[in-house]
C-alpha cells in the first residue's frame, strides 16, 4: 500500500515532501496497470464531489476514479443546491459530514476557504481546485505524464507560459516540481506575472522559455478579457502563444503540455495539440490513475 503521512486532507503541494509526490505517483502507475476497470477498493465508502465552481473534465474525471475504486458518489452542485438559498459552503460541507460521507472532493472559488474547512471537518478534503491558490490533483497529474515521458523528475526544465496571476496549476507545478528537484522558469506578459513568485521561478522571454524539456501552456481566460489583461486574443497568440513555428525552435525531446480546456488557435495552435509532441490528451487520461491513487491515500 502507499505509504501516506497522518494528515489525510490533499489542500495543496505547498509543504508536501518528495517521498510522499513519488508515493503518489508510483501508485498511480499500479492503478493504471490494474487488470480490472471496476474494483472493491472502496466498497462502502461514499465520497461527495462537492464543486462550488463549474468543471467538467476534475469533476468526471474524479468520478471516473471513483467509481473504479467501487466508492459510492454522490455529486453536488452548487448551481441546484441551497448555496443559491444562501447556505454558506461551510454549513453544505458540515451537511454532508454530518450525513455520513467519508470524504469530499472540493472545488471552490474564494482563496483560504478550503483550509478553513479542513480544520473544521473531520472528513478528509482534497482540493479540486481553489481560487487562484492550488490545484493539486492536476499538478500530480502533470508530473506523472512528465514521469512517464522522461523516467524522472529531477533536472528537468519546465517553463511555463500565460496568466500566471490567476492560475492554481502554475502554482501548484511550481511548489511540486521544485520539492522533487525540477526547475521551473515562468512567462507571462507584466499583467499576468504574480510578482510574490519571482523570488521562486524567475519569469523569463519567450525565446528562453522554448529552451526547455517541458512547455506547458496555460489557458488563456477568456471571461477575463474585460479586465484588459490583453487587447485581443490574436494579439496574445502573436506575442506568448505557441505557433508552430514557435514550436519547430523547442529541442527536440521537448514535450508540450496544457492543464485543458484548450483555446485552439490562442495560445496553442491547433495543429499542436494532437500533434507528435503534444501530451496534453495524455494528461486528461493520467488524471484517472492519480485521483484514484489521491483519493485511496485520503481513505486509506
Amino acid at each position: 500500500m502507499i505509504q501516506v503521512s497522518t494528515d489525510k486532507h490533499l489542500l495543496g503541494l505547498k509543504g508536501v515532501s518528495s517521498e510522499e509526490i513519488h508515493g503518489i505517483l508510483n501508485r498511480a502507475a499500479w492503478w493504471e496497470q490494474y487488470p480490472a476497470k471496476v474494483t472493491s477498493s472502496l466498497q462502502g465508502k461514499f465520497v461527495a464531489n462537492m464543486f462550488f465552481e463549474n468543471s467538467t473534465r476534475t469533476r468526471f474525471s474524479f468520478e471516473m476514479a471513483q467509481k473504479r475504486l467501487g466508492a459510492q458518489v454522490l455529486n453536488f452542485a452548487a448551481a441546484v443546491s441551497s448555496v443559491q438559498k444562501g447556505e454558506s459552503i461551510y454549513d453544505t460541507v458540515r451537511t454532508l459530514e454530518s450525513m455520513g460521507i467519508d470524504a469530499g472532493i472540493v472545488r471552490l472559488k474564494p482563496n483560504g476557504v478550503l483550509q478553513q474547512l479542513a480544520e473544521k471537518v473531520k472528513i478528509p478534503l482534497i482540493n479540486a481546485g481553489d481560487g487562484n491558490n492550488e490545484h493539486p490533483t492536476q499538478a500530480l497529474l502533470d508530473f506523472y505524464t512528465m514521469k512517464k515521458q522522461f523516467g524522472e523528475l529531477r533536472g528537468l526544465t519546465v517553463s511555463i507560459i500565460g496568466d500566471i496571476k490567476h492560475s492554481r496549476v502554475a502554482r501548484s507545478n511550481l511548489w511540486g516540481l521544485q520539492t522533487v528537484g525540477a526547475k521551473v522558469r515562468f512567462c507571462a506578459p507584466s499583467n499576468m506575472q504574480a510578482p510574490e513568485l519571482a523570488e521562486y521561478a524567475p519569469y523569463v522571454t519567450m525565446e528562453e522559455a522554448l529552451q526547455a524539456d517541458v512547455v506547458m501552456m496555460l489557458r488563456v481566460q477568456l471571461e477575463r478579457h474585460e479586465d484588459g489583461l490583453f487587447k485581443s486574443s490574436e494579439e496574445y497568440r502573436e506575442q506568448y502563444g505557441l505557433t508552430v513555428e514557435r514550436a519547430s525552435r523547442m529541442p527536440k525531446h521537448a514535450i508540450i503540455m496544457h492543464p485543458a480546456p484548450v483555446n485552439r488557435n490562442v495560445e496553442i495552435d491547433d495543429e499542436l495539440v494532437e500533434c507528435d509532441r503534444s501530451k496534453i490528451f495524455s494528461q486528461m487520461s493520467n488524471g484517472v490513475p492519480i485521483r484514484m491513487a489521491v483519493i485511496e491515500r485520503a481513505l486509506s
